[in-house]
């Protein structure tokens, strides 16, 4: 999304949660806004007349937020959304809970992919765990963990090779859809290696796109109100 805003006069905005985020052809801030309002402030004052929730499926907070936000000022918002993954014989979860009671409770080997915010959450599970993470941890994030510090996007045979050696029977990840990290899928698949997908959140509801294309025509015929 962002190269193909390239030239407009745009900005890219992360939460800083990646402690080397990719460089991207537009400028591009860091960290929070600070709530709803927050948010609200840093539109008006700043005259932004289009906002693109170009986030990570999971990250409801700030999408929630950003509709508040846009709500509250009558701008245009809409959703870059990466179509789901689809597959056979998944065991599907609502949240983190829910892939955590998923898991086995004799000890078993797990790639846990789902980042490091809420690794706590099956730390009380006994089983030997395979952590991909962007940032090398500080500490080590759960006891008997294998942690490869690795950015995406993946091959297929580099995933069927790390599983391997790792003896991977169960896959966790978060349904974010995409190329860059479907590789384990077809690497559990071709392992028989049991997947527990966790469902993405339920959003607030608004215009969605699945390509940047369509974007770019949303904002040719998307007007702002600018009154508000």
């Amino acid at each position: 999304m962002a190269d193909a805003l390239a030239g407009m006069d745009a900005i890219y905005s992360l939460a800083g949660r990646t402690v080397q985020p990719l460089a991207m052809p537009i400028p591009m801030r860091i960290g929070g806004f600070g709530g709803t309002m927050g948010l609200a402030d840093y539109l008006r004052s700043n005259g932004v007349t289009h906002v693109i929730d170009a986030t990570h499926p999971f990250a409801a907070r700030i999408s929630a937020n950003a509709h508040a936000a846009c709500d509250v000022l009558g701008l245009p918002l809409i959703r870059l959304v990466r179509p789901p993954w689809q597959g056979d014989g998944w065991l599907h979860v609502p949240d983190m809970a829910g892939a955590a009671a998923a898991l086995p409770r004799d000890p078993a080997r797990v790639f846990l992919a789902i980042g490091r915010m809420h690794l706590s959450e099956f730390a009380h599970l006994p089983h030997r765990w395979l952590l991909r993470l962007v940032d090398a941890p500080d500490a080590p994030p759960l006891p008997d963990a294998q942690v490869v510090i690795a950015r995406g996007p993946f091959a297929v045979e580099d995933d069927l090779d790390l599983m391997r050696r790792h003896g991977t029977t169960h896959l966790v990840a978060k349904n974010s859809g995409g190329a860059g990290a479907e590789a384990k899928l077809h690497a559990a698949r071709a392992l028989g290696v049991q997947v527990v997908m966790i469902d993405r959140p339920v959003l607030p509801p608004c215009p969605q796109a699945a390509h940047p294309a369509q974007v770019l025509d949303w904002l040719h015929h998307a007007p702002a109100d600018l009154g508000a």
